[in-house]
């Protein structure tokens, strides 16, 4: 049996995926709905996997941009990876409702919109576009324009980044990153973040200063740099009163999501000057004109290097699920790694409620199943098992765990 089997319970958010028990000739069919760089489907080796922008029953699916939401995902999905950070264009909450782990690559594009920021803050200080656009427009003899842009650097004259203190907020894979090169440039650097993981606070340099709050982060700080995921809660953020708190001059730069900062706000402060410039990756009509906005059109992650690293690491995530049913960097599943003991594996994804892995112990007990090792993890409404069984398992069994009130995905995974 080559390809997989997909059995549909009676309970219409349970799906799950059966393979033979025989891993020998099997193949993985991969869905990809966006170019993806080659570096990443070098990671998925042809002898166990087919990946075409057509195919038949896929088992997983990578994208980038495309807008999966109007799309009908076929019930043969057990993964879908996002060769990027952000996930908006995928119905996360359906298929967490499915049991389907919706992988991302964070930090494999740090560097690049790290880089960005950078760029966007030296522009700004130093009025580089304003300047670059008198210069263009400069005509005459080269003696003429030679008196011409003597006459008129004057209206240019900027500011150095030493002098100023940038407060970053978010200390994330982007944020640590702009927060130590702020540092190395000269920069006071101000971080605010109550949800910071001990493994991003072991790579923030001690020299980056703690704010107590978004506010005082905004009153002490010349220029701000936010890099936040746009939720409910960080939906226009940065306020009017936040902005007001900033030293008059001040720059913004946002990379992250438009919603984040209130576009009426910040045209406003442009027009009194209190700030200085606005730098942002999501161009709209009210600011594509303005001549203190430096936008981009969305160039955070746009370098040839972040494209290789999100999908290398979004196809790795997508292998390691598929065969061993390891979760790492899923965005909806928590994550979930066991060494594989040699032996048949299941995964079970399921309501996080009382009793789960009681009954499906129990399952396996009558049906004379031991049980070599297990694993249980769990993340908001959703919980994850990972089992690994001295033998193997016959289908009365499966289709009595997944018939288990609760369970929305279960596979069986051939013994290594």
């Amino acid at each position: 049996m080559n390809e997989p089997i997909v059995f549909q319970s009676s309970n219409a958010a349970s799906h799950f995926l059966f393979h033979s028990k025989y891993r020998t000739g099997l193949m993985y069919k991969i869905l990809t709905l966006n170019n993806i760089s080659v570096q990443g489907l070098q990671r998925l080796p042809r002898e166990s996997y087919e990946v075409a922008s057509e195919i038949n029953h896929p088992d997983a699916i990578m994208v980038r941009s495309f807008k999966m939401h109007d799309m009908e995902i076929p019930d043969s999905v057990a993964a879908i990876g996002r060769a990027g950070a952000g996930v908006n264009n995928i119905p996360v909450s359906t298929m967490t409702d499915r049991g389907v782990p919706v992988f991302n690559a964070p930090g494999a594009n740090a560097n690049a919109v790290k880089e960005l920021v950078l760029t966007g803050l030296l522009m700004a200080s130093r009025n580089v576009p304003a300047a670059m656009q008198f210069a263009s427009g400069l005509e005459g003899s080269d003696a003429e324009i030679s008196v011409a842009v003597e006459s008129g650097k004057k209206n240019f004259v900027g500011s150095e980044l030493p002098s100023k203190t940038l407060g970053v907020i978010g200390l994330g894979a982007i944020g640590l990153r702009v927060a130590n090169a702020a540092l190395s440039l000269g920069m006071k650097v101000v971080g605010y973040d109550p949800l910071i993981s001990v493994q991003s606070a072991w790579q923030l340099s001690s020299g980056v200063q703690q704010a107590v709050s978004i506010d005082h982060l905004f009153s002490q700080c010349d220029c701000v740099s936010v890099h936040v995921p746009l939720l409910d809660a960080t939906k226009g953020l940065v306020s009017a009163e936040r902005i007001k708190m900033m030293p008059k001059g001040g720059i913004l730069v946002n990379l992250a999501r438009g919603g984040i900062c209130d576009e009426a706000a910040v045209v406003s402060a442009l027009d009194s000057s209190h700030l200085h410039a606005y730098v942002c990756d999501f161009p709209s009509g009210s600011m594509l004109q303005h001549p203190k906005v430096l936008a981009f059109p969305h160039l955070g992650a746009s370098t040839n290097e972040a494209e290789e690293n999100c999908a290398v690491m979004v196809a790795d995530s997508l292998r390691d699920y598929l065969e061993d049913g390891t979760v790492r960097n899923s965005v909806n599943f928590p994550e979930a790694m066991m060494p594989r003991n040699g032996g048949s594996r299941i995964t079970i994804a399921n309501a996080n409620v009382p009793n789960m892995v009681g009954q499906i112990s129990t399952i396996l007990a009558n049906a004379g199943l031991n049980i070599a090792d297990l694993l249980n993890k769990s993340r908001g409404d959703i919980a994850y098992t990972i089992i690994d069984l001295d033998g193997g398992i016959d289908e009365p069994t499966l289709d009595a765990i997944r018939g288990t009130k609760g369970v929305l995905a279960l596979r069986h995974l051939p013994a290594k």
